[in-house]
């Protein structure tokens, strides 16, 4: 088999699961109508390779807010089951952005269900609740910024201003369908939603050991491990400040924008390189003209 497609399927076990053949041609491949065509900017985005950067970036992003961590390190299985969790995310993502809209809505109800259970108490004392809409907003907005931050980064063709505001009004559905109440419909609102989190946020020891997990221990083959450090280094050179300095992920404890300039950057920039170049792998569903033909 060709490095590339060896590559390329490696990925694709990992983030989609041993089943990831069926879970494409489900996605991709299933004849139905489709919310967005494949010129829309939530397409642009969710289908680069960026999306690998950005993702880490919005797991640390969102390990900052307390109850948010709480959620995740006591019902997720991160730590027992880290690529299922992956599997999950990545299979919602996909099905709501490339899916057809009744397998879209069957993630949605499924994620919903999922939420129901997941409530409990953090270590503050707080009661929190997968379903409350404050956090619900609160991992969405983290998310969405992080994905758009990346492409914006590592992307030959980012989006301009008003394709920027597009992609976020785009991802307003499938976050009203999981119970977010007010998801913003622009980058200004984005911006300012996130801003109004900050005083809420902190680093707690759930968020440095999900820090720890995804720069320090990932679960993957040593071979593995430095295409994704890569990824990692260009996803915290992308954390705003106050992440950075709240995680201790400062260069040598202070912002040096030096390090940041020949070293995080362009690492992140050839991470996303290679892992784009493996994706791109012609034999891949989600790379062929039919997957673009179906009824929208």
């Amino acid at each position: 088999m060709p490095l590339r497609r060896r590559l390329a399927a490696a990925l694709r076990s990992r983030v989609a699961g041993p089943d990831a053949d069926r879970r494409a041609a489900a996605i991709w491949l299933a004849p139905g109508e489709r919310r967005f065509a494949p010129s829309d900017p939530i397409c642009r985005v969710h289908n680069h390779a960026a999306m690998y950067a950005g993702g880490i970036r919005a797991l640390l992003l969102q390990s900052l807010h307390p109850l948010a961590m709480a959620g995740v390190g006591e019902h997720s299985g991160y730590r027992g089951d880290p690529w299922g969790r992956l599997q999950r995310t990545s299979e919602f993502i996909a099905m709501t952005t490339f899916g057809p809209v009744e397998g879209a809505q069957r993630v949605i109800d499924r994620i919903n269900r999922v939420h129901g259970t997941v409530r409990g108490t953090a270590p503050d004392g707080r009661p929190y609740d997968a379903r409350d809409p404050h956090l619900l907003s609160w991992v969405h907005i983290a998310e969405i910024d992080s994905f758009l931050t990346a492409y914006q980064r590592y992307s030959r063709t980012p989006l301009t201003p008003t394709e920027a505001d597009t992609y976020v009004a785009q991802n307003a559905w499938s976050a009203g369908e999981l119970g977010v109440p007010d998801p913003p419909l622009t980058v200004t609102d984005l911006l300012g939603q996130l801003t109004a989190y900050r005083p809420e946020l902190e680093v707690t020891e759930g968020a440095r050991d999900a820090a720890a997990f995804l720069l320090r221990e990932p679960p993957l083959p040593l071979a593995a491990r430095p295409g994704y450090w890569m990824l990692a280094a260009g996803a915290v050179a992308m954390l705003p400040d106050y992440a950075r300095d709240l995680l201790g992920l400062r260069v040598g404890g202070r912002l040096d924008p030096v390090a940041e300039r020949l070293v995080l950057g362009p690492a992140g920039r050839l991470g996303t390189a290679a892992v784009g170049w493996a994706l791109s792998e012609p034999s891949d569903p989600r790379n062929s003209p039919e997957s673009s033909a179906v009824s929208r």
